[in-house]
Formats: structure tokens, sequence, C-alpha cells
């Protein structure tokens, strides 16, 4: 028999969040993000081509909102992403917080499908974030 109690209160908030979402789904989502290694004064002036990486989050679960019944009223998205997994990237592009990865973040995809960041919130408890929720919306490809 095993022990599952969380010997650390303050954790018990995530793992919960983390087995929710495995449980109701567990996708991963690819953060798309820029190059964190950048000199700015050439990158500023283009003499060096600014890399782009896809980092990976799990476990996140997608759920639709229903938009305004307005015409044009475009679907929007929101995306419960778990902190540990957050942290886990935050940890290893060696960032300062969650904020300047998804702030780096250019867009979200989810199923092959992408989409662009409109607000980010998260939810605490104990003074620790658990779980983070991103408005999405759909990133239309435009013509040239």
């Amino acid at each position: 028999m095993s022990d599952t109690v969380s010997r650390n209160p303050r954790g018990a908030p995530q793992m919960l969040a983390d087995a929710l979402l495995r449980n109701a789904a567990g996708a991963t989502a690819l953060l798309q993000v820029t190059g964190t290694n950048t000199d700015t004064t050439q990158y500023e002036v283009g003499l060096v081509a600014t890399a782009f990486a896809e980092v990976p989050v799990s476990p996140v679960v997608m759920r639709k909102i229903q938009p305004d019944m307005k015409e044009g009223g475009q679907t929007k998205w929101e995306l419960l992403v778990s902190a540990t997994g957050v942290e886990q990237q935050v940890n290893a592009l060696n960032l300062a917080s969650a904020q300047a990865l998804f702030a780096m973040t250019l867009a979200v995809t989810v199923g092959g499908q992408n989409y662009l960041i409109e607000a980010i919130s998260s939810n605490e408890a104990f003074g620790q974030v658990y779980l983070y929720r991103l408005l999405l919306r759909e990133a239309r490809t435009q013509a040239v």
C-alpha cells in the first residue's frame, strides 16, 4: 500500500490541479517562443535572424467560450495550463518567471491549430500558483 498523503500542504493544490487536468483529457500545448539568448543590439538592427522554438507544456485542457451574440463575434477559447508544467519550462529556459515565458510567446499550438494569447490569469492557493488560464483566439492566416 502506498502513502499518497502530501507532505507539503502548499503543494497539494498543484498536485490536485495536475491530476484533474490529466484526467480531463490532459493534452500538450506548444508555446512558440522567441529565442532567449539574444544580443539586443544585433537583433534590433536585423543583423542576426531571430531564433524561434516550440516549448511543450502539459497537462493542459482547452474549452470553448461562447462568443457574444453579435454578428462577426469571434469564438474564444480558454486554455487551462498546469503551473508545474509551466514551472518546469521556466526552469529549463532559465527565465525569471512564468510571466517572462508568456511574454515571449508568439502563439500557442493545440491539436495542430494556432491560437493567439489575449489575456493571462492565474489561480492561487496558499500563496502559490497552481493553474494558469489563457484566453485565446484563433490565429487567422492572412493573404500576402
